[in-house]
């Protein structure tokens, strides 16, 4: 069982920066891929970005350039450092553990952290 806690959500004018934390919970954090997805409102669950256990990344085409995902394993944490935002980019931000069929899956989500853009 890993649970997950996201924080760093907010209100960010077009063009600027946030970096979302994500605490999992649970010795085998190290042995588990992440990723985080987020929802739009009337949108579909949209997989922003992904990462294997040993860094491997990949990520949406939507957020190409500007994101950035990364783990830190010691400290049971992964991070989305989110640059050159625009409004889109405004949505629920869930941070997940799981792992890779072809594509990531995920088998536990968190809570989501709000994460507005203004233009």
């Amino acid at each position: 069982q890993v649970q997950l806690v996201e924080s760093g959500g907010g209100l960010v004018q077009a063009g600027g920066s946030l970096r979302l934390s994500c605490a999992a919970s649970g010795s085998t954090f190290s042995r588990n891929a992440m990723g985080w997805y987020r929802q739009a409102p009337g949108k579909q669950r949209e997989l922003v970005a992904d990462i294997s256990t040993v860094g491997s990344t990949n990520y949406a085409n939507s957020v190409k350039g500007r994101f950035t995902i990364s783990r830190d394993n010691a400290k049971n944490a992964i991070y989305l450092q989110m640059n050159s935002l625009k409004p889109e980019d405004t949505a629920v931000y869930f941070c997940t553990a799981g792992g890779y069929s072809g594509r990531y899956y995920a088998n536990y989500w968190g809570r989501g952290t709000q994460v507005t853009v203004s233009s």
